[in-house]
């Protein structure tokens, strides 16, 4: 009996092929969604080490629980504001990188 070939992908390729073609409105969106779930993940995990509830974090900032929770959950919706506020009151620094044609921006 002859085996089979597994044919494997690339996680690129496998982006093109169920989501869209970099550059598509769809494919855009997906990664700019999957950037925003990345952001709450890290909020959470800050807040946690810093032995914050939801409620306290809130309290810092100015903002009911429910707030910092759908943050967390989904920044999509988050303001620059919003998140420096937040990092702010977690002692921790955040950083923007900004990219034109593969340079690096920078403020001097």
């Amino acid at each position: 009996m002859a085996k089979a070939v597994l044919k494997s992908f690339s996680l690129d390729e496998m982006k093109d092929r169920y989501v869209g073609k970099k550059g598509t409105k769809v494919r855009d969106q997906y990664e700019y969604e999957l950037r925003m779930d990345v952001l709450g993940k890290m909020i959470k995990i800050a807040r946690q080490q810093r032995k914050l509830t939801q409620e306290q974090l809130g309290e810092l900032i100015g903002v009911q629980k429910a707030q910092i929770s759908k943050l967390e959950s989904s920044a999509n919706s988050a303001t620059i504001d919003t998140v420096v506020k937040v990092f702010k009151a977690l002692k921790a620094d955040i950083h923007f990188n900004v990219t034109i044609e593969k340079q690096y921006l920078r403020l001097v």
